[in-house]
């Protein structure tokens, strides 16, 4: 039996496969991953690696094998993603795998924008298929924000369309703990987890503390959605990605991601990582 994580090369698929070395045997884990270059540090360590893609499913046909633990982190390229999911599970249902965790979204069913639909239909698809499964329903990620931390330090801004919505983010790291935890110990089959951080903030709480860190000065500047849209595809992001932000700020802004039920920090058993502790990393470089 082996522990096998998809996208292991990921920001995420990367500090799974970190935390999992820590608690098992490095030849019992897998990295499936698209190229094998990326992945030699992890050969290094004695991890198999399993060259596999979501977008090519004859590739998937020997990316798992009978009684392992597979963690599907759900695929980066929106709109794509339901067919190269289908094709993980698919797979994995005929290899016969003991147990499939799957990167969902926080709220699940009850999650109504954009950017959760190809979700809901992967958890109807890992539902239908008859395999043992697990839901690690992730909430937003502190890093969603600090990452992007030079535009709000260069304008002095933090500007959204999310008004006084609340965000309940935590560290990538501690999604990653909690998968390696659904994947290393027993009794987490046929559960749904809703994850997130402890405390929930707001925006003008995030520009104050990054304004507290830094000593400039950074205000929250709530704009309207068409404002907002306008502002992200002016930065140069493409307009299908700028209209899925700007429906996530208004999910935000009904209180989709504020959701604190304290199921990640019972899984990985301390506190999540608060926002200002990611903001102190970031400013760290």
């Amino acid at each position: 039996m082996s522990i096998v994580v998809t996208g292991a090369t990921g920001h995420l698929g990367r500090l799974v496969v970190a935390g999992l070395l820590e608690k098992v045997p490095a030849d019992q884990v897998v990295a499936v991953v698209r190229d094998p270059g990326k992945a030699a540090d992890l050969a290094e360590r004695g991890v198999q690696l399993r060259i596999a893609d979501y977008s090519r499913p004859e590739t998937l046909q020997g990316a798992f094998a009978a009684g392992d633990k597979v963690l599907l982190i759900s695929g980066s390229e929106v709109g794509q993603r339901v067919p190269q999911h289908q094709a993980v599970i698919d797979a994995a249902k005929e290899a016969g795998v003991a147990l499939l965790a799957y990167t969902s979204v926080l709220g699940g069913p009850a999650a109504d924008f954009r950017l959760a639909d190809e979700h809901k239909v992967t958890e109807q698809a890992i539902q239908a298929s008859g395999l043992p499964y697990v839901l690690l329903r992730n909430g937003w990620y502190n890093e969603n924000y600090t990452e992007q931390l030079a535009p709000v330090l260069e304008h002095g801004a933090v500007v959204g369309s999310a008004g006084g919505g609340r965000v309940s983010s935590a560290a990538r790291a501690d999604y990653a703990d909690a998968a390696v935890v659904v994947l290393t110990d027993e009794g987490h089959e046929g559960k749904a987890y809703e994850l997130s951080g402890d405390t929930a903030w707001s925006f003008e709480e995030y520009a104050a503390e990054v304004a507290k860190q830094t000593g400039k000065e950074i205000a929250y500047g709530p704009v309207p959605a068409e404002t907002h849209q306008t502002i992200l595809t002016g930065a140069g992001l493409p307009q299908p990605f700028a209209e899925i932000l700007v429906d996530v700020d208004a999910a935000i802004s009904r209180g989709l991601l504020a959701a604190t039920p304290g199921d990640l920090s019972r899984l990985i058993g301390r506190p999540t990582t608060p926002i200002a502790d990611s903001i102190a990393a970031a400013l760290k470089g």
